[in-house]
């Protein structure tokens, strides 16, 4: 086959994904085209939408075509996504025109017949200082691509961008991985040019930025960064997922989701755990709670099974954070996700008897409202204590 007009790199290039698009069509045929819904309750009047506004396609350094992005969104139970190719990083410029709006555009109508939405966006790719940057919700992408720095996030403010610090303890810019806040971090806050900060990126998760984000009330995101097919990079079988941020938004629309990052309502959902403030984790953990037998009978020191489901697709790792005087319960307990989970209480006293509201102190472990902290928690029952009988 003659080549043509394009040069066999360019070729090369095309081939795969030809091929790509191949498999994941041979991945229709012998799956079912369906959608794993990310169960996470909607909170305080809120949407809990799962986003992931970080990735790259063919038009940076990605290796797929940009109508991948969306299949792959819709398949893993996102609501929304952007597409945040390199700037100055364009390894296959050769092969592709460098126009950073391309793969919004090419994306943006398999996104919208899935029902998802997608937000331009794009990365603002610099040496450390200042490091790498995303801007999203972005008119014209290629505006960043400009000399200085500054002048490159400039460009993104005055569109009316949300950007956001990326990967910021990542090695490949950070002496031995360590996080760093340099004086240009520190002037990008001060101007009001630095509204978020990843928390998570990809496999990584950086303690300091937990710390930075609650200290200078910073945006918590929470991306895949994502360059190979996803189904490369996670085992879904084995209940392996994106890293993503749940956005608490008033509705489904870029303009409830640009302004619920505003005002910092996001939850970082990250393997099997979820970070954020306590004000919105407590929620979502209450919310995903139900004691199906609220009530239960415990004669003496005997022992009732406190039967709760969890709604949510996240297992709770509970550790007790103190004991009550009437009954004792376990140290340490899994309320798996989707699933209704026993709990054994028994009884401290012989002579206690009549109905009491019993609040058992828990820490969440993998809900961090803080550097690991987990969240303080309570499971609530009515006991119907009766005495036992004396011989």
């Amino acid at each position: 086959m003659k080549v043509g007009f394009m040069n066999k790199r360019l070729a090369a290039v095309v081939f795969a994904c030809l091929v790509l698009s191949l498999v994941f069509a041979a991945e229709g045929v012998c799956k079912p085209r369906v959608r794993d819904e990310v169960k996470i309750p909607d909170v305080g009047g809120y949407l809990t939408l799962a986003c992931d506004f970080h990735m790259h396609t063919i038009f940076s350094d990605g290796r797929v075509w940009p109508t991948i992005r969306p299949e792959e969104a819709w398949r893993e139970g996102l609501d929304a996504f952007a597409i945040t190719e390199h700037i100055e990083h364009q390894p296959h410029e050769k092969d592709v025109r460098t126009n950073h709006n391309r793969s919004h555009e090419i994306a943006r109508g398999s996104a919208e017949d899935l029902g998802l939405l997608i937000i331009k966006g794009a990365e603002i790719t610099r040496d450390m200082p200042p490091g790498h940057f995303n801007a999203i919700f972005l008119k014209d992408a290629n505006a960043t691509d400009v000399e200085e720095w500054r002048d490159a996030i400039k460009a993104a403010v005055e569109q009316k961008g949300f950007v956001f610090w990326n990967h910021p303890g990542w090695t490949g810019q950070q002496p031995e991985g360590k996080s760093i806040w340099y004086e240009e971090h520190t002037e990008l806050y001060k101007k009001g040019w630095m509204q978020g900060i990843e928390v998570v990126n990809e496999d990584e998760y950086y303690p300091l930025a937990h710390k930075w984000a609650l200290e200078k009330r910073l945006t918590m995101m929470g991306g895949s960064d994502v360059h190979s097919p996803t189904g490369l990079n996670y085992d879904f079988a084995a209940g392996e997922h994106r890293a993503m941020t749940l956005v608490l938004a008033k509705e489904k629309s870029e303009g409830a989701i640009k302004e619920a990052l505003l005002n910092r309502r996001t939850v970082v959902y990250w393997r099997k755990n979820l970070i954020g403030e306590d004000k919105y984790l407590r929620p979502i953990f209450d919310g995903s709670i139900e004691i199906i037998n609220p009530e239960v009978t415990i004669k003496g020191k005997g022992s009732a099974y406190v039967q709760i489901r969890n709604k949510s697709e996240v297992d709770f790792e509970l550790e007790a954070a103190g004991e009550v005087e009437e009954v004792s319960a376990p140290g340490s307990v899994t309320l798996y996700g989707e699933k209704v989970n026993l709990l054994r209480v028994r009884g401290k006293k012989e002579e206690l008897a009549g109905k009491k509201e019993i609040r058992l102190p828990y820490k969440v472990k993998n809900l961090w409202v803080g550097p690991e902290e987990g969240l303080r928690g309570e499971l609530v029952i009515r006991i119907n204590f009766v005495a036992a009988e004396k011989e």
